[in-house]
């Protein structure tokens, strides 16, 4: 059964395997500063929120939100990260984690919830469509170098 809970301090050498895993994921290599930094962030709570999905109490998968203001909307929370690990993928880690910050949302008034995906992460949308209405955007970054 999976078990959802905020991340703990003593999760950090469950969660960075995964946050590594996420970031190769889409290809970003990140060096040893900015996971010790996001792990900070994380434990806060203040700016940005962790969760961690456990299977028979081994942390299995993570999820990272954060809230912030809307032009149309007072309040809307965005998933940034999900990730689980491939070994137990289809028993129902990361719908949990997906409606444990629906829940957040939810209690914190929000009057949106999303995320983003790349077109090709076929396993994932399979999920996402499920659980979620593909709105048909199409993200683009502008290069801050």
């Amino acid at each position: 059964m999976i078990q959802v809970t905020r991340l703990r301090e003593t999760d950090r050498q469950a969660w960075q395997p995964l946050a590594i895993g996420y970031n190769a994921f889409y290809q970003r290599v990140l060096p040893a500063a900015a996971y010790d930094q996001a792990w900070r962030r994380l434990l806060a709570g203040e700016e940005i929120q962790g969760l961690a999905a456990r299977l028979d109490g081994r942390v299995v998968g993570i999820a990272h939100y954060l809230f912030h203001a809307g032009v149309w909307f007072p309040k809307v929370c965005y998933l940034a990260d999900l990730f689980v690990d491939e070994a137990v993928r289809g028993q129902g880690a990361a719908r949990a984690l997906i409606e444990e910050v629906a829940e957040a949302a939810r209690a914190q008034g929000c009057a949106r919830y999303y995320w983003l995906t790349q077109d090709g992460n076929a396993q994932a949308r399979t999920l996402y469509d499920k659980v979620a209405r593909h709105v048909g955007f199409i993200r683009y970054d502008y290069p801050m170098e």
